[in-house]
């Protein structure tokens, strides 16, 4: 296919609901995502970009030709995957480094659109059009409106979805993508995950839920065969006895408390996995072990020290995968109105050179006399389910 032909055509039909580029062909990129879409402005059809920079959105209004100059130029040089969707149909497409556009099509039908400039953001898994593991949990209705009371989880949901984009890189996934979720709970997420690659994207996908709750995994079990979710499971089990039964691409571990967030980052580590999505929370094991005298006036204070012993503990956790070898960023999860438990941990498997982190790891830990620590006893073996 074409690669100018069909931008111009896409464009030009002004039928066009949004499109979506991602998977940066360059890691350095600073835009690591456009949003694009149609606005009426002044009267005038507009194509609106979003980009986002460093977590900052920049917006920039051009005409038809402009619009369609620009994205072929980013598809050529800047990103790998675009997704598009019209009023009467939906591309998921893949921009190769020759310009060799491959794209794959499938009919929709959008029963009413607005170009106005303040209408509703658009998601990955769309309001108002049916999404069975959404009506399954029931986050939406038969017809696919989300209720509203359910709304938080579905905007969850899609932020997820939107950094689960952002990080993985598709165009070199051979074979099926393998992914733990550790401490899966009710598993809103871990369905979305499942529903993503394999309904979105069209990938072969194999995904393990993991959770303490027994009847917590017979529901999810059933809403998975429900569902026919052929290659989701769950299993009832602790992060420190579980044993992978194949190589695993990526790990998600969301909420998991205290150590659990250190036990499961170290199966990562261990199973030199590609992939790290980690939120933390309630982190306790460092409230009675940091101590600085220079920060003491802080320190006396429990509230205070209770804050910051998770922000130590959170950038201990970063360093101690930037010392094997992961690129890492801290991003916001949901945003802060909601729980302060929002800082996500995102950790890309590099092969860096790790001398330098090595000596960042130990400084860190000699300022605030940290010894005897949970995630470097587990990574020694030296410590059984005890978190």
């Amino acid at each position: 296919m074409e690669l100018n032909q069909f931008f111009e055509d896409i464009l030009t039909d002004k039928t066009l609901v949004s499109m979506v580029a991602s998977n940066p062909r360059k890691k350095q990129n600073e835009c690591k995502r456009i949003n694009i879409k149609p606005v009426l402005i002044r009267n005038q059809y507009t194509l609106q970009f979003e980009s986002l920079i460093n977590n900052k959105a920049f917006h920039e209004n051009l005409s038809v030709d402009e619009a369609a100059e620009k994205i072929i130029e980013d598809m050529r040089a800047n990103f790998k995957n675009i997704y598009i969707k019209t009023q009467n149909h939906e591309y998921q497409c893949m921009v190769s480094k020759k310009g060799k556009l491959t794209c794959k099509k499938k009919e929709i039908e959008i029963a009413s659109f607005s170009l106005s400039h303040d209408r509703k953001k658009d998601y990955i898994i769309p309001d108002n059009e049916k999404c069975d593991f959404l009506i399954e949990l029931g986050v939406m209705d038969d017809n696919g409106k989300v209720y509203k009371k359910k709304y938080d989880k579905f905007r969850q949901i899609n932020k997820f979805l939107e950094i689960v984009d952002g990080t993985i890189d598709y165009e070199n996934i051979n074979g099926s993508f393998k992914i733990i979720d550790f401490g899966c709970g009710k598993a809103y997420l871990t369905f979305g995950l499942y529903y993503y690659f394999h309904n979105i994207l069209n990938k072969d996908v194999e995904i393990i839920g993991l959770d303490l709750k027994e009847d917590v995994i017979d529901f999810c079990n059933r809403t998975s065969e429900n569902l026919g979710y052929e290659n989701l499971e769950f299993i009832k089990g602790d992060i420190v006895d579980f044993d992978s039964r194949s190589d695993i691409d990526m790990i998600v571990t969301l909420h998991a408390c205290n150590n659990a967030t250190d036990a499961a980052l170290v199966k990562a580590v261990k199973w030199n996995v590609d992939y790290i999505l980690s939120v933390p929370c309630c982190q306790h094991e460092f409230f009675n072990k940091i101590d600085n005298a220079c920060l003491a006036p802080m320190i006396e204070h429990g509230l205070i020290k209770e804050r910051l012993s998770s922000m130590v503990t959170d950038t201990l956790r970063v360093l101690y995968l930037n010392n094997e070898g992961y690129e890492v960023k801290l991003v916001e999860f949901v945003a802060m109105e909601h729980t302060p438990k929002n800082i996500m941990i995102k950790g890309v498997k590099k092969g860096m050179d790790v001398n330098a982190a090595k000596m960042k790891y130990n400084k860190f830990k000699k300022f605030w006399n940290l010894d005897d620590l949970f995630i470097e006893k587990y990574h020694n073996e030296e410590i059984g389910n005890e978190y």
